[in-house]
């Protein structure tokens, strides 16, 4: 007989998950065989790591340089008082083995740029954006596109976030939502700078960590080519179709962005 993916234990784990006919047996066991790769453990990152991990993801990539600061806290739960001070990387990692041990976790303590994305991402079936800089975010598109793996992208300024899935099956890239030449005219700017409730980031990262449960066990409808766009003050929730721009698929190379 075949080895069954799941354990007893993990069946008991994931019934709920299990009872919902769009996902089902079949469904949960491809989460298992699942590897995603999330770029950055900041506000967005975290929930998005918890809820992936708590889904029963089989392998999570965590990819963060960056270490833990006090006005971190307000939003970046996966962090206590006691980790000021100590690498976001190793910080998440504990956290998530701790919240679930099947889950495999792989951590890389650098900033991902066009020297190492392509190697990195190679290794996993998905991407998330869950960083917070435009340069980043070309580099993350380049790499998916080069791959042809789907990219969960996420953003958040002030109350508003957005959340959309771009490369999925042919579809639009983040350049196409994004174009380069408008992009070093768009601000980007920072929670530092402007402020934001935490909640706002666990919304959005609760969102994103959806969409990638959507893309593995074939549940629902992808936010591909799509982006859902919410105000939390407002309580307004729409979403915007992005035009596939061919030309935005041939990508051979990852650019250099540092100029945006």
């Amino acid at each position: 007989m075949p080895e069954e993916i799941l354990s007893p234990r993990e069946k008991r784990r994931y019934t709920k998950q299990i009872m919902i006919p769009e996902i089902g047996l079949a469904g949960q066991e491809k989460l298992r065989q699942a590897s995603v790769l999330v770029v950055g453990a900041g506000g967005l990152g975290c929930p998005v790591l918890q809820y992936l991990a708590a889904a029963g993801i089989g392998r999570l990539g965590l990819a963060e340089f960056d270490m833990v600061s006090e006005e971190n806290l307000q939003r970046q739960i996966l962090y206590g008082s006691g980790d000021v001070g100590k690498l976001k990387s190793i910080i998440a990692r504990e956290r998530v083995e701790h919240l679930n041990s099947y889950v495999n976790i792989q951590v890389f303590n650098l900033r991902i740029d066009e020297t190492n994305a392509l190697q990195i991402f190679s290794g996993f079936d998905i991407i998330v954006d869950a960083t917070d800089n435009i340069p980043t975010r070309y580099v993350i598109n380049d790499a998916c596109v080069i791959l042809d793996k789907p990219m969960v992208h996420g953003a958040i300024y002030k109350f508003e976030g957005e959340v959309a899935v771009f490369n999925y099956l042919g579809g639009p890239t983040y350049r196409c939502y994004n174009p380069p030449d408008r992009a070093e005219h768009r601000r980007n700017p920072l929670p530092a700078n402007t402020g934001i409730p935490g909640v706002l980031p666990g919304i959005t990262g609760t969102y994103m960590a959806n969409e990638v449960v959507k893309i593995i066990t074939g549940a629902g409808r992808v936010l591909g080519g799509r982006v859902l766009l919410f105000n939390i003050m407002e309580n307004t929730f729409y979403s915007i179709t992005v035009k596939n721009i061919p030309g935005n698929h041939s990508i051979s190379e990852i650019g250099n962005y540092k100029t945006i």
